[in-house]
């Protein structure tokens, strides 16, 4: 009786071993991750260069969604900021249809178009057609805000 009872004091007086992660190394990394994407993030968007023309404008008030950019530049190339290569040109079909993919799941969606200021008249309306045909209701014009100098 007395070895049963050395036997159980021997197991009581042991230190059971306990398996745990020290997660704390590893919220440091992740935050710092996180900082350093939304760093990079804005750094990472690209568009097309253009000069759009001046004219008096309100800013939009920007809802959830992002909106769907048309750019035509002075050459009549047409981008579209939605798809693998935002800043490779499209021709009308490829707008089209990525448009009325956006426009069938998420009809609210505002677009935008944005032409050149030297771009052809004609190259701007045959893309507004194009947004007609993918079910675009309505169309808002980017323009940048008159400089100082145009206004005096």
């Amino acid at each position: 009786m007395a070895g049963g009872v050395s036997q159980g004091n021997s197991r009581r007086g042991r230190k059971r071993v306990m398996a745990e992660i020290n997660v704390v190394p590893y919220i440091d990394v992740t935050l710092v991750l996180l900082i350093i994407f939304m760093i990079t993030a804005p750094l990472v968007t690209q568009s097309v260069q253009v000069e759009l023309p001046q004219a008096p404008s309100q800013v939009v008030d920007s809802s959830d969604n992002e909106p769907v950019n048309v750019t035509v530049d002075r050459e009549g190339q047409i981008y579209v900021d939605i798809g693998e290569n935002p800043e490779q040109p499209v021709d009308e079909a490829t707008l089209v249809t990525r448009v009325s993919a956006i426009m069938k799941y998420k009809p609210e969606t505002q677009v935008y178009v944005g032409g050149d200021n030297g771009a052809d008249y004609g190259n701007v309306v045959r893309a507004l057609t194009a947004l007609t045909s993918a079910g675009v209701q309505s169309v808002g014009l980017r323009t940048d805000p008159p400089s100082a100098k145009a206004q005096h």
